[in-house]
């Protein structure tokens, strides 16, 4: 028997799933479909949980959607709640797994992970497939990345680069091994499955139903996984909102003012080249406008910051990021204040507010609330960008480390950050005060 461990990460889908074709195609006789769960009192050095009560309630849904359609296969998605060094070593020692095939993540947690299963002696094959499109088929080696978004986006189009087809899910899966029930003990594996949680700390949270929100994460519109990603990605073209996205996609709350791909996007539920293949064949129908093309814009503004982790890597992460700017002082009380919506600017409370109780914050806003952190409170952007991946249900490490360099200045942008006032905002996207009424603050 040739058993290959399938490992996922990132990417909790069985449609348009490289990782995973690979892994069907390695000569293997036998799968084993497995997810390690981060412990609930993993803490960030700034003291609170790297994971929060969100974002795992929203990945326990994405992962019993994922376990009902393998289990559909024939072979079931085992979740372990202990961390991947541990639990795939002995799971490949007790079934004789050759290898371990998985999502390739160009961020350095990520990649410290990988390097401790090949430390083990553990063969990993990382397939990267996060993007829109590939870094090979770029007009540039990732070392050669024009420095400015703006010239990036521009030579990609002048190119005609277009992303590959997505692939259809699998027709069947390879069969899954015997696990020893001691070896299953101690990894603290279940099987993610129709009504039994991923995640037993983490029930369907009702936080994710608050009415206020803009992502009701507990509903079944935007319940975690890829059959409510899917459906999302369908009614949303149905509705002819990509022609209004650019004209919408600047306001505070409600669920139709900007695409909301983004939680899916990030747990890897739904694809990023489905999404352009569904544009695309809208744009055929319906016509283009400058609301389809600034979805592309979007999705490209996401590669651009994927091939900055292949680009520079752990750099991104130091205090002074890209720059040579000095290291900001943690101001701890001001951020507490400011996780906690208690700054006295009213925007901004509201918007933290809001992101404490719901797990989501529009892009505007979130703009908003990282440069009052960065240049009001003059605290140090990485606690900001950690509380985001706390909190955030659509927390994508590049996404989110970009975006917080960009408003910081510590990233490629030559313009040195972004700083924006606060009450000007609230005058241009809040004027009559709605929002900071709903939240408390007005």
């Amino acid at each position: 028997m040739n058993t290959v461990i399938f490992w996922f990460r990132n990417d909790l889908r069985l449609h348009d799933q490289p990782a995973l074709a690979a892994a069907l195609a390695s000569g293997a006789t036998h799968l084993l479909p497995v997810v390690c769960l981060p412990r609930a009192d993993e803490a960030t050095p700034w003291g609170f949980a790297r994971v929060g009560t969100h974002r795992r309630a929203f990945a326990a849904a994405a992962l019993r959607d994922l376990g009902t359609r393998m289990a559909g296969q024939g072979n079931p998605l085992m979740v372990c709640h202990a961390p991947p060094a541990t639990v795939l070593p002995a799971l490949a020692h007790a079934v004789g797994a050759s290898a371990v095939v998985c999502e390739d993540i160009a961020a350095p947690f990520e990649q410290a992970e990988v390097a401790a299963l090949r430390a083990a002696g553990l063969p990993v094959r990382a397939v990267w497939h996060s993007s829109l499109i590939q870094p090979e088929d770029m007009p540039w080696p990732a070392a050669e990345l024009p420095g400015v978004f703006t010239t990036f986006r521009q030579k990609v189009e002048r190119a005609g680069i277009m992303p590959t087809t997505p692939l259809p899910p699998p027709t069947s899966l390879l069969p899954p091994p015997m696990v020893p029930p001691d070896v299953m003990l101690a990894a603290g594996a279940v099987p993610a499955c129709a009504g039994q949680g991923a995640d037993t700390a983490v029930p369907n949270n009702a936080a994710g139903c608050d009415p206020r929100s803009s992502f009701p994460y507990g509903t079944s519109a935007c319940n975690g996984g890829e059959t409510a990603a899917l459906a999302h990605l369908a009614q949303y073209l149905a509705r002819k909102l990509p022609h209004s996205y650019k004209a919408t996609r600047n306001g505070l709350t409600g669920l139709h003012y900007s695409s909301k791909f983004s939680p899916w996007l990030a747990s890897g539920a739904l694809s990023a080249r489905q999404v352009f293949v569904g544009l695309k064949a809208f744009e055929r129908e319906h016509g283009a406008n400058d609301g389809t093309y600034w979805l592309w814009f979007e999705l490209l503004w996401r590669d651009y910051f994927r091939l900055l982790h292949l680009q520079y890597g752990p750099a991104l992460y130091g205090a002074r990021g890209l720059s040579q700017l000095p290291q900001a002082p943690h101001n701890h009380q001001g951020f507490e204040r400011w996780c906690q919506g208690r700054t006295g600017e009213p925007l901004v409370d509201a918007a933290m507010r809001e992101l404490a109780t719901t797990g989501y914050l529009s892009n505007r806003l979130r703009q908003v609330v990282a440069s009052y952190l960065i240049h009001d409170l003059c605290g140090d952007w990485r606690a900001g960008a950690a509380w985001f991946e706390s909190q955030l249900v659509d927390y994508d490490v590049y996404s989110n480390q970009g975006n917080w360099l960009y408003i910081a200045g510590r990233g490629t942008d030559p313009r040195g950050g972004r700083r924006f006032n606060s009450t000007k905002q609230a005058h241009d996207h809040d004027a009559d005060g709605t929002y900071r009424r709903m939240w408390g603050t007005a």
